[in-house]
């Protein structure tokens, strides 16, 4: 029998030119505006999904491929979606808001003040999409670090402001108007900071959550989702995330040895593996029958070279090296790669090959463009009926958490995914029909 699963929506183009490069960009909605992110984000707590996480990136790159990534707008503008999420707020009352936050650009007494805020203002519906990155210090003016030491960075970072969150003791607010006796400074923990990356001295001057909650006391904090599939990223979430994001994968053995690595770092860290949700990030095509699926998918396996260059434009910009002047017919030097780039997103480059010389740029692309069908597994292209085929099988096959829908936060993209899904979905028993109480935490444990 089908089981619920949790579902959200991740702005992979974060708070920037959403609809830019598709024809409903001419609906001509501001993108610098907060109505067109209002509009959206009501139908996606209409439609009974837990959270929206927003993308984010400090830096447009180094000042020799600034072009490349702003050209097609695949890298940039990008406005702050932390000050997004209280327009978000204000239009709703059940869906959480996880903006994508990086200790580089926050100080842990700044980001626990700011942060603690907007979870007393959202009523419980906070969350912070942490996020580490060796690229964006020379805006800072700190110096940059290798992959593990930005994770050593967070995890200092991160464990300052939940100290911080939680420096005014249970019995700290009095408030009793008899007396005028407000708060009780000595049940504040005045505590000093002195760490490998930060310096500061406590307690936090905003006011302690109202619900401790489970998780040791910290269950009123606002949530804390992490990417990261590497050993070092799967120790951070099983310290600290209640959300782990993954690239869904179409095998459900894969998908269960994943999750599987999650539960075990939590379990390595003290943690309860319910305590953590494992949600995978996928972006179906939802068509309208079986014969249109198949067409897409027979035409995709040819894509003219204007389609190849399309595509390697949006590699271009994530790579931060031009590829598209290179000779399609040839492998790519792996030399051109500079050290900033990051090697996840070299491999990801590469897919099912081995390495560059197995391959010209060409059949790389190509393999890119590829589309396939959701109902042999080859792809994500499928009726919403074939879709939820796969998403219910994950659920009780692999005991999934639930899906993270990817794209532009425009009611188009949303729209054609979810018009056909959602009914489906809740006829099945798969996606909630009615919030519980309790704030975004709490819609991640209703079950």
């Amino acid at each position: 029998m089908a089981h619920p699963q949790h579902f959200g929506w991740f702005l992979s183009r974060g708070f920037g030119p959403h609809g830019w490069g598709h024809p409903y960009y001419d609906w001509n909605h501001p993108w610098h505006r907060p109505e067109l992110y209002q509009q959206s984000i009501r139908t996606l707590e209409q439609a009974g999904f837990d959270l929206v996480i927003i993308e984010d990136a400090l830096s447009l790159g180094n000042a020799d491929t600034l072009d490349l990534r702003i050209r097609s707008a695949y890298g940039g503008p990008k406005h702050d979606p932390l000050l997004l999420a209280p327009y978000l707020f204000d239009v709703t009352e059940h869906i959480g808001i996880a903006p994508t936050v990086n200790p580089l650009a926050y100080s842990p007494y700044q980001a626990a003040r700011q942060f603690a805020t907007l979870q007393h203002l959202s009523d419980h519906r906070f969350g912070i999409n942490v996020v580490t990155d060796v690229g964006s210090s020379r805006h800072f003016g700190v110096p940059p670090l290798d992959h593990d030491g930005a994770y050593d960075r967070a995890e200092e970072w991160l464990g300052a402001v939940q100290r911080l969150w939680h420096s005014w003791g249970p019995d700290a607010l009095v408030q009793d108007a008899t007396t005028g006796h407000f708060a009780d400074g000595s049940k504040l923990d005045a505590f000093q900071h002195r760490g490998e990356h930060f310096s500061f001295d406590g307690p936090l001057n905003a006011l302690p959550f109202a619900d401790p909650g489970s998780e040791g006391g910290h269950g009123g904090d606002p949530i804390v989702v992490s990417p990261g599939g590497s050993p070092r990223g799967l120790g951070f979430a099983g310290a600290n995330s209640q959300v782990q994001l993954a690239l869904a994968s179409l095998d459900v053995s894969t998908i269960r040895d994943y999750r599987a690595k999650v539960h075990t770092a939590a379990l390595a860290h003290g943690r309860s593996p319910a305590d953590i949700d494992v949600l995978f990030v996928f972006k179906p095509i939802v068509v309208s029958s079986p014969e249109e699926a198949q067409r897409l998918v027979d035409a995709s396996a040819h894509p003219d070279d204007a389609t190849l260059l399309q595509i390697a434009a949006g590699q271009s910009s994530d790579l931060e090296t031009d590829l598209t002047g290179l000779d399609l017919d040839r492998p790519v030097d792996p030399a051109i790669f500079g050290d900033h780039v990051s090697r996840g997103t070299i491999k990801g480059l590469l897919g099912g090959f081995d390495s560059f010389a197995d391959a010209s740029l060409r059949e790389l692309l190509t393999a890119k463009a590829r589309l396939g069908r959701i109902t042999d597994r080859s792809g994500y292209v499928g009726t919403a009926d074939e879709i939820a085929d796969f998403i219910e099988e994950l659920g009780a096959e692999a005991d999934n958490d639930g899906f993270i829908f990817s794209g532009d936060l425009h009611p188009v993209t949303i729209h054609r995914m979810l018009d056909e899904l959602v009914p489906i979905l809740r006829r099945r028993g798969i996606l909630r029909t009615a919030y519980g109480a309790g704030g975004l935490r709490a819609n991640l444990q209703d079950f």
